[in-house]
């Protein structure tokens, strides 16, 4: 499908002025002051959503709808299996920025309809319905789905080792800083999901400026204690009919994603999983995993954090 030039100028026209779907959708309980953002940083941010839209409407659909819609990314790349990152709120304001990492079999094709079209484990699904959980409370927010790195595809070797996770802390770790370079006084908060979580935790040592890390269904963090992940504050989701539980915590010979975030000792500290009935439940709406990701977020901490830790 091909985009009428004069679509496009009209799309990339009111891309500065559009609101996402997650922004209109999720009314303030207690709408917080807005600081004003200078006007640099603002301009910086709506020129990458321009040019990720630019990106997009010329690769057609579905991404050329994803911009026609007025939808907020800050990059966007189709080749292989695609790079991009969703924006929900507004970045050059919010106070507070959580980015989701995802896991294993995660592309651009599958970005917002979810592998095998089951929405839920999509990062643009998932990134939304945080953010709606967060605005809620609190309208000095962001949320970016960040799918910045190619994830292993299935459970093989490359699923079993650092390999993909290390290319992707290392862009992770340049994202980081540079939206803290625009936005130094945000407090920003990583949140890994499944192997994910692998590559949070070997972003985390170089990212001193993170506040908390959040680790859901994690296999491993690339750590063997939460206190060698930079200093940062370490939390950990793993539901009980959670499959990464079979994965062996085992580190050898490179192969092996050693200790799960969950385990006894680790130091991490426990959130809670009821109504969370499986790996791909835990941003999931009424599961209580996401409503302590967002006190995480908001405040620093849940407010009923479950004592102790499982294995």
């Amino acid at each position: 499908m091909r985009i009428l030039p004069s679509a496009l100028a009209l799309a990339l026209l009111l891309l500065p002025l559009a609101v996402t779907p997650a922004t209109a959708a999720a009314p303030a309980v207690r709408p917080a002051p807005r600081s004003q953002a200078p006007a640099t940083t603002r301009a910086t941010f709506a020129e990458a959503y321009r040019e990720a839209a630019t990106q997009m409407l010329a690769t057609g659909c579905p991404y050329a709808t994803w911009a026609a819609a007025g939808r907020h990314f800050l990059f966007f790349d189709p080749a292989g299996d695609g790079k991009t990152a969703e924006v929900f709120g507004d970045l050059a304001t919010a106070s507070r920025i959580a980015i989701l990492v995802p896991g294993v079999d995660t592309t651009l094709a599958d970005f917002d309809r979810g592998l095998g079209g089951v929405a839920r484990r999509a990062p643009g699904v998932q990134g939304r319905t945080l953010y709606q959980q967060l605005s809620k409370r609190d309208r000095d927010v962001a949320v970016i789905s960040w799918l910045g790195y190619d994830p292993p595809e299935g459970i093989g070797v490359a699923a079993a080792t650092y390999g993909r996770a290390r290319t992707g802390a290392s862009a992770l770790t340049a994202f980081v800083r540079n939206l803290r370079r625009q936005r130094p006084t945000a407090t920003v908060t990583l949140i890994g999901h499944s192997y994910g979580a692998l590559v949070v935790g070997l972003a985390a040592p170089d990212l001193p400026e993170v506040s908390d890390l959040i680790a859901l269904g994690s296999p491993g963090m690339g750590a063997g204690r939460a206190a060698d992940l930079g200093g940062a504050h370490v939390w950990s989701a793993l539901a009980p009919h959670d499959w990464i539980r079979r994965i062996p915590q085992i580190r050898l010979f490179g192969l092996g994603l050693g200790k799960r975030p969950s385990s006894a000792g680790f130091g991490a500290s426990s959130l809670p999983t009821d109504g969370v009935d499986g790996h791909d439940y835990y941003l999931v709406e009424g599961s209580a995993t996401l409503r302590a990701v967002t006190d995480v977020v908001l405040s620093g901490g849940p407010r009923h954090e479950e004592p102790g830790h499982v294995s």
